[in-house]
């Protein structure tokens, strides 16, 4: 299915109409940002892995049930997914305590989060993403009291069967972010964006070394080399 127009062209991700109307074209692009955009970096091979191992990790969650956007992969690079109107939340799933919520809450780093903690920011640079509570997204209109619950509910699904996946290659899921949109056809909440090193904290279990983003903005490895270990791992339950 060939791409047309380019119709959005973000930090990590381009995004094409093609011949039908609700698909769309993405390419994954070789730019790490970290920070709110502050430091940015050109990677050659970052949007390989991005797509390669969004695109497992889409077709495990279809596997288990999880409605996505995504359609299919193209290429290294490519994909195709569904058209969605996305909900502008960033949806956070921490299991264990690090990065902010450290700072914020003077937790012990790495503890055990029981339950899950669920947080809601909203998706604007130039706010820079403000951490919101659900008054805040029903006040907005940004979405439904129902539209909430079915995230929710989604994340928490979501959650524990990352737990498991990443469990078999032998790396703890600390925390992670979705992004979720509406089926223009049917209005059904979809999981969208994407699922990887860019998106989620990843620690060894046996080691408790980084395989993420935390690599890059911390500058504590190489974040191609990290994210091949990650692919490769993955690719060992296939």
């Amino acid at each position: 299915m060939d791409k047309q127009d380019l119709l959005y062209s973000g930090k990590a991700k381009k995004l094409y109409q093609t011949e039908q109307e609700n698909v769309l074209h993405v390419e994954y692009l070789d730019q790490a940002t970290a920070l709110n955009g502050l430091k940015k970096d050109q990677i050659v091979g970052k949007g390989e892995l991005n797509n390669q191992i969004t695109s497992f990790i889409f077709n495990y969650l279809k596997e288990q049930g999880v409605a996505s956007h995504f359609i299919s992969q193209l290429s290294k690079t490519e994909q195709l997914v569904k058209k969605v109107q996305i909900i502008p939340l960033e949806v956070v799933l921490r299991n264990l305590a690090t990065g902010s919520f450290v700072k914020k809450f003077h937790v012990e780093e790495g503890k055990v989060l029981t339950p899950p903690i669920m947080e809601f920011f909203y998706k604007n640079d130039e706010l820079n993403d403000p951490m919101m509570n659900e008054d805040h997204i029903h006040a907005l209109q940004l979405a439904t009291p129902e539209e909430i619950q079915e995230i929710k509910k989604q994340t928490r699904l979501i959650n524990e069967l990352l737990k498991e996946l990443f469990s078999q290659i032998g790396l703890t899921l600390v925390d992670f972010k979705l992004e979720f949109g509406r089926d223009l056809e049917t209005g059904a909440i979809l999981l969208a964006d994407e699922i990887s090193p860019d998106t989620c904290r990843l620690w060894d279990q046996t080691t408790g070394q980084s395989f993420d983003k935390d690599v890059y903005r911390k500058d504590i490895g190489n974040l191609i080399d990290v994210y091949q270990i990650v692919f490769d791992r993955l690719m060992k339950l296939n």
